[in-house]
């Protein structure tokens, strides 16, 4: 499991006073650099070989300014040349969001899917979630 404290900003409430829900997408994109680093250990987007398919998020519970969120991020499923990713977010003892983020190895010079290797297929392991214990 990956684990990464936010630190709310003023700037991410709404209205209400909460944190807007369109937040917690870039929060849950934020705290899968461990996620990215599998594949690109130094970050450098010219060498990127992730595309993401698809994201869900659901809300639990009212997130606010006041206090620090614990992003927790683990790897929920794999497959041949995709993976999913597995998130929640916790403020003050009480999971507000999760979310599920379906990611695919790319090769963008071939414009398509690219299997994962053993090695890739290992690290993500590490971090295995199983649905029973969410």
């Amino acid at each position: 499991m990956f684990n990464e404290t936010i630190s709310p900003r003023f700037s991410e409430t709404d209205a209400l006073g909460h944190i807007n829900n369109t937040v917690f997408a870039v929060w849950f994109e934020s705290a899968r650099q461990g996620v990215f680093r599998i594949f690109t250990p130094d970050l450098d987007v010219s060498k990127w070989s992730l595309i993401i398919a698809s994201i869900q998020i659901n809300y639990h519970a009212q997130t606010h300014y006041h206090a620090p969120v614990a992003i927790k991020t683990w790897i929920s499923r794999i497959g041949n040349s995709s993976f999913e990713v597995y998130q929640e977010a916790w403020q003050q003892g009480q999971k507000c969001a999760s979310g599920k983020a379906a990611m695919v190895k790319f090769d963008y010079q071939q414009q398509q899917a690219a299997a994962l290797t053993a090695t890739e297929r290992a690290a993500l392991s590490e971090h295995l979630h199983s649905s029973a214990e969410r």
